[in-house]
């Protein structure tokens, strides 16, 4: 049985410190992503000093928002005894290496991050892996554009860093009065953790499992060849554990996970099936069946979309395209460096 979901805000990116359930609050923070509004930073209370789940970009007016929500909840940011972080993106990330150089705060992430966290220490300009995955899809253009996309300084200047030490899949998290286990659910990276509070029926999803948008697929530093097979098998994994309240990264509280993760195993369904069409009519690698989709519910063209939305796009469509071939559905080779599909006979 799921727990309740309190009366939320207006809007769940509003400012501040809300109650989701007792010994629990959600602060979201902006982001310099305006499509993602902000990222959802949970505080659990705990005897040693709060525990964050997730931490918010590395920006001076995150920190300062942090900083705020937590007066309000009788927390100084160097009260917090660590951060449990879902994965190492930067805005669940960054904000916790910040702090940990203030503070000394201790910071964990899942061990599936380590490769993508010493990739990001090597200057190779950024997305380098996925250009290289663009050449593949026939993407040659796109590729070019986003090898165009400035450096950004800071990324330079402040590379992530491995945690203090790594979350581990099993693993429980003893907390006074509660306990968080930890489940590898790679997919959206390769080291993503969610953690799972059985007692209380709340599962801290990060990016895994998110109410309104299906979460990209392996964009990382060095990310899997396979993302969307092992995304699935995760999503399959948390719908077999009992439904929990849904506490996302990104979005409100949600009544249940399960009724969620539904909705995505289903979306995916049909955009195999659609990806697959296409193949069939004649498309034969993931940039032209992407060029043959619509994206977004308002159902835009790929030409539509801004350079780092039709990247993101191509490879969700390779991803479909990998997992066909897998099943069997379609065979595929590489040709001139540039990987094809065609319907198996």
């Amino acid at each position: 049985m799921t727990a309740p979901v309190v009366e939320q805000a207006a809007e769940w990116y509003e400012p501040g410190a809300h109650p989701v359930v007792p010994g629990v609050h959600r602060i979201p923070l902006a982001l310099p992503i305006p499509s993602l509004h902000a990222v959802n930073v949970y505080v659990v209370e705990d005897a040693g000093g709060p525990v964050l789940i997730d931490s918010g970009w590395a920006m001076p007016d995150s920190r300062t928002a942090l900083e705020s929500a937590l007066r309000t909840l009788g927390h100084k940011p160097e009260d917090v005894a660590q951060f449990l972080v879902t994965h190492a993106h930067k805005d669940h990330y960054s904000q916790a290496l910040a702090l940990r150089g203030s503070f000394g705060t201790r910071v964990r992430v899942g061990r599936g991050e380590r490769p993508s966290i010493e990739a990001s220490a090597v200057t190779r300009g950024p997305h380098a892996r996925q250009i290289e995955m663009l050449r593949r899809c026939g993407a040659t253009e796109l590729a070019a554009e986003i090898a165009a996309i400035p450096r950004d300084p800071a990324d330079e200047e402040d590379p992530l860093t491995a945690p203090d030490a790594w979350l581990d899949d099993g693993e429980r998290v003893a907390l006074t009065g509660r306990a968080l286990d930890v489940f590898a659910t790679p997919g959206h990276t390769r080291g993503h953790v969610v953690l799972r509070d059985a007692a209380a029926g709340l599962l801290f999803a990060g990016d895994h499992v998110l109410p309104h948008i299906s979460p990209s697929i392996g964009l990382e530093a060095e990310p899997e060849r396979r993302p969307l097979r092992s995304y699935l098998d995760s999503l399959r994994l948390v719908r077999d554990m009992p439904d929990t309240l849904l506490l996302p990264a990104h979005g409100p509280v949600t009544p249940s996970t399960h009724a969620r993760i539904d909705e995505l195993l289903e979306h995916h369904a049909a955009r195999l099936d659609a990806a697959a069409e296409q193949v069939r009519a004649g498309h034969g690698t993931a940039f032209a069946v992407a060029g043959a989709m619509t994206w977004t519910r308002r159902r835009r063209t790929l030409a539509d979309l801004d350079s780092f939305s039709r990247m993101l796009a191509v490879l969700e469509i390779e991803a479909h395209l990998d997992v066909l071939a897998d099943q069997g559905v379609l065979d595929a080779h590489e040709e001139g460096g540039v990987r094809r599909y065609a319907p198996r006979a």
